[in-house]
């Protein structure tokens, strides 16, 4: 199946041109431009990525945004939620905080981060919190 080729207006020609020419752009946004300006060209696939570097999927994502929403849209990195937040940050850092300012353990004299996070991994909704996310937490509250 032959894929639909790009047809790019005069405008958005002349907004590629000066996107590749100007300025301090991320890579994958350049090769996106380069992609488009190649495409707009009618340079077979297998060519685009043999010079850029880039799979035929990154050939056809581009292609797909540019067609579907447009030029920005097809050159600009959508952002991305990243991981959910395990913990609840003002009910956690809170907990951190008061365990740290008590009095420590029998047998120390001062709270390490190790033994205040093992002492506050035993609370309720802060199982599994790890010594970065601790020493974060207290960073924070300091």
């Amino acid at each position: 199946m032959k894929p639909i080729d790009v047809q790019l207006s005069k405008a958005d020609r002349q907004a590629i041109e000066a996107f590749r020419s100007q300025g301090a752009h991320p890579a994958r946004e350049v090769n996106r431009a380069h992609i488009l300006a190649a495409l707009d060209d009618q340079v077979p696939d297998e060519e685009i990525t043999a010079v850029l570097g880039v799979s035929r999927k990154v050939i056809w994502r581009t292609r797909s945004a540019y067609q579907e929403k447009g030029l920005d849209y097809a050159l600009s990195d959508v952002r991305r939620p990243g991981a959910p937040q395990k913990y609840r940050p003002d009910h956690a850092e809170a907990e951190v905080a008061a365990v740290a300012c008590s009095q420590p353990p029998a047998g120390a004299k001062r709270w390490t981060i190790k033994l205040l996070v093992e002492t506050v991994g035993q609370h309720a909704g802060l199982t599994g919190i790890n010594r970065e996310t601790g020493r974060q937490f207290l960073k924070k509250t300091s």
